[in-house]
């Protein structure tokens, strides 16, 4: 799937050079100066915002900053599922952090739906692509992680979508956000057009595709969230950081064949007693695939700590009713092995959520 849309901006925030103005009714007019000296043209003007220089685009929209405040304008609203703009502004409204705040919605000059979001100039890919990770900033990082998706499940919502570029981060010691609800399913808001066993089953980016959605168990919950999050998870533990399987860009003919592959020659193949779910699906993959050996956790993780590996494990697992969840991950002891963290990280279950 395409970057995501808000976070493509936050992606793109180390671009020193603006982008050419995309909305067509508005144009650049004077130009502003940089703080290095230099000067730029000024941004376009969507609603109440000024001077928005445009940095990405997506399947549904065009992303733009405008000083402290990220704008994602909605420029395709048909066929367009799982993505639903209006949706996605209803369940932000009833989420508080650590997930991102939704500060406004409006029309812009073109009645365009715009969403407005805190500019966050990092996000988890940033990290990634700079190469190997500290320790202590995956703990932080993915405790934010698991605290907001403990919060989401607590309530039946399903992001659908986790990956490192969906990890807001105000700085690279965090602390982090989960953004990009596009995708997300809702248990009321949802419900008329994907009822609880007939989801959609185009979720989730690349590598990190649970395989009850690849496999078409369209009565998925929760638990593809904490698959994607063990991928993750494993990724940045990784010397320097390397997705756990492959997987070709979405456009490439066969993208979903190589991912499952990769995930058997990774892990092993699934049998009855490793995916119990998969026997009622309307393609087991018991019979119909290669059977590999796959690898050990300690091979797929050399010189990673017990305790990482052992986390990683309890969530990259076929069976989605043996997968740990969000709240069963928060106050593990054995995540880090400092006492100080430990107790931090149990706290932070505890601790109310502040308001947006």
């Amino acid at each position: 799937m395409i970057l995501t849309l808000v976070q493509a901006a936050y992606h793109a925030a180390y671009q020193s050079a603006p982008r050419p103005s995309k909305l067509s009714s508005s144009r650049p007019e004077d130009e502003v100066p940089n703080s290095n000296g230099t000067s730029r043209p000024q941004g376009v003007t969507i609603g109440p915002y000024r001077d928005c220089q445009y940095i990405a685009e997506g399947i549904t929209a065009e992303v733009y900053r405008s000083s402290t405040t990220a704008l994602k304008v909605i420029v395709q609203t048909r066929n367009i599922e799982p993505h639903d703009p209006y949706r996605e502004a209803k369940i932000l409204k009833l989420l508080r952090k650590p997930c991102i705040p939704l500060l406004e919605t409006f029309k812009d000059q073109e009645q365009r739906f715009v969403l407005a979001f805190p500019y966050v100039p990092l996000s988890l890919q940033n990290l990634i692509e700079k190469g190997s990770l500290s320790r202590p900033r995956i703990i932080k990082h993915f405790k934010d992680l698991f605290t907001a998706l403990g919060y989401l499940h607590e309530q039946g919502i399903i992001h659908r979508d986790i990956k490192p570029s969906a990890l807001l981060l105000q700085s690279e010691d965090g602390p982090a956000l989960l953004s990009d609800f596009g995708t997300a399913w809702h248990p009321t808001l949802s419900i008329s057009t994907e009822p609880k066993d007939q989801k959609i089953l185009d979720i989730g980016t690349g590598p990190y595709r649970s395989p009850e959605a690849l496999f078409g168990d369209r009565s998925y919950g929760p638990p593809v969230d904490m698959w994607a999050a063990g991928a993750m998870l494993a990724e940045c533990c990784r010397t320097p950081p390397k997705p756990l399987f492959e997987s070709r860009p979405a456009h490439e003919d066969g993208n979903q064949l190589g991912l499952i592959l990769s995930i058997f020659k990774t892990i092993g193949s699934p049998d009855r007693e490793s995916w119990p779910e998969a026997t009622v699906l309307k393609t087991p993959p018991f019979e119909m695939y290669q059977t590999f050996e796959g690898h050990q956790w300690v091979d797929l993780l050399p010189g990673v700590e017990d305790e990482f590996r052992d986390l990683v494990a309890s969530l990259v697992k076929y069976s989605s009713s043996a997968r740990a969840s969000a709240t069963q991950v928060s106050p593990r002891r054995n995540f880090c092995r400092n006492v100080t963290e430990t107790k931090y990280f149990q706290a932070l279950q505890s601790r109310c959520f502040v308001d947006i």
